[in-house]
């Protein structure tokens, strides 16, 4: 049988579905990189806005059009809305979360047991973006209560993953190939304090770093009441990746407060400035909701201008959308959709200056470069597409094929987005003379 996988949203998704991966292929089941080549397709939905819901939906009706004959949905959309997954053309079963850990075993109804899955190639998931870097799922489900988020409701309570358990799959990643491991969860910064004896994600980070086969860790997105300054002396090991996502959602007190979220703005800068001491580089990159309900002008440009005074590594901006089941959706003064977008627009703008102006310190300078995507050119060259350990997307062209390979890295410029970069192996330079 041949397995189409696709997911929408998360990292955690995307590790979910690289489980999935190495579950099909360990069965002896044929990943494809194509709806039109699928028998099965499993897709992890997502419901975090009104679009992503939009996107799941939209996926499954292009697999039906593709002729796929089973249709098999889990993650947050289809967990929250499981009859209309159901009643969608050519869904044949729905997986709500709590039991889509087991879902390729009870699909196959192989016990999770028997599956072997040491270690699998490090081989790109077909149809995927994500190429070369480990997806771990340490943590599940979520105990804030964000009044914006629907995600508590589809994921339930935090659970952690026992340390054997992360470091096994880490272990299984780098015998496969792996050269960056990514730890990801709903909320990562809660990890381990739900066990007995709690511990913090400290803990984990260390015990992970003990392997001395870790090229790279990076952590996912970190709440900012969940770390202290003393947290960021971890990055005294060099193989800790130099990006924190702090997700911000306002720089307006007042606005943060309705919200439920656990800081603010003056508590968020002093931990930014605690970062950028103790990790030079850092790239800090955030999420910001604008027009979230009562929101006046006055708190927007509060927000505004704290996102500038904090001059970020980039972002996403996310014009607020009412989720079904959440507090906010039940809030008086929800914003015009008009203003909501005029907010967007502004922020994005601040968010994508600070972006560039972060890239274009680093030309001129020397990074490592883990190429993530290598497309032949015609002639003697390679096109290459990678990330800097601080969330720098490189350009390059190269004389031979270095997917899944770190290497010295000089940049040079910034460029349609992306830096442009020259590998130090290179023996010609672009016009074909000799260095």
């Amino acid at each position: 049988m041949k397995v189409y996988l696709d997911t929408v949203g998360c990292r955690l998704n995307q590790s979910e579905i690289e489980t999935y991966a190495r579950q099909f292929s360990a069965a002896g089941y044929t990943l494809v990189a194509t709806m039109e080549e699928a028998d099965l397709m499993v897709l992890n939905t997502c419901a975090v806005t009104a679009p992503a819901a939009s996107d799941s939906r939209q996926k499954i009706r292009q697999a039906r059009r593709a002729g796929v004959d089973e249709i098999v949905v889990t993650g947050c959309w289809s967990t929250l809305k499981p009859e209309k997954a159901a009643a969608m053309p050519g869904v044949t079963r729905v997986v709500p979360n709590v039991d889509k850990d087991t879902l390729v075993p009870d699909l196959l109804q192989i016990d999770v047991n028997e599956f072997d899955l040491e270690p699998i190639a490090r081989e790109p998931v077909p149809g995927a973006r994500m190429r070369t870097r480990a997806f771990i799922k340490v943590q599940d489900g979520c105990d804030n209560r964000c009044t914006f988020c629907v995600t508590t409701v589809a994921r339930g309570a935090g659970r952690s993953r026992s340390v054997m358990d992360v470091v096994a799959d880490v272990r299984s990643a780098l015998k496969g190939g792996a050269q960056e491991v990514v730890l990801t969860g709903v909320h990562l910064g809660s990890w381990g304090h739900d066990f007995e004896q709690p511990e913090h994600l400290r803990q984990l980070v260390e015990k992970i770093l003990e392997i001395n086969e870790v090229p790279r860790l990076r952590l996912s997105s970190l709440e900012p009441w969940d770390l202290d300054a003393e947290f960021f002396d971890l990055w005294r090991d060099p193989r800790l990746c130099r990006h924190l996502h702090l997700p911000l959602q306002s720089g307006c007190g007042r606005t943060l407060r309705r919200m439920a979220r656990k800081t603010t703005p003056e508590n968020f800068g002093e931990l930014v400035a605690a970062a950028r001491q103790r990790i030079p580089g850092v790239a800090i990159t955030t999420d910001v909701i604008v027009g979230f309900p009562g929101e006046t002008d006055a708190e927007f440009a509060e927000s505004l201008d704290f996102v500038k005074s904090i001059n970020f590594a980039g972002g996403h901006v996310f014009t607020y959308s009412a989720r079904p089941g959440t507090a906010a959706a039940r809030m008086p003064n929800q914003v015009h959709n008009y203003t909501r977008k005029e907010r967007s627009a502004a922020m994005r703008a601040v968010l994508e200056a600070a972006d560039l102006k972060f890239r274009q310190q680093f030309v001129g300078t020397q990074q490592a470069v883990l190429w993530e995507t290598v497309a032949g050119m015609g002639g003697d060259y390679w096109e290459l597409h990678g990330l800097t350990d601080n969330y720098l997307r490189v350009v390059a062209k190269a004389d031979r094929d270095v997917w899944n390979q770190i290497t010295t890295t000089h940049l040079t410029a910034v460029e349609n987005g992306s830096l442009r970069g020259e590998i130090a192996f290179m023996e010609l330079d672009l016009r074909g003379d000799k260095r």
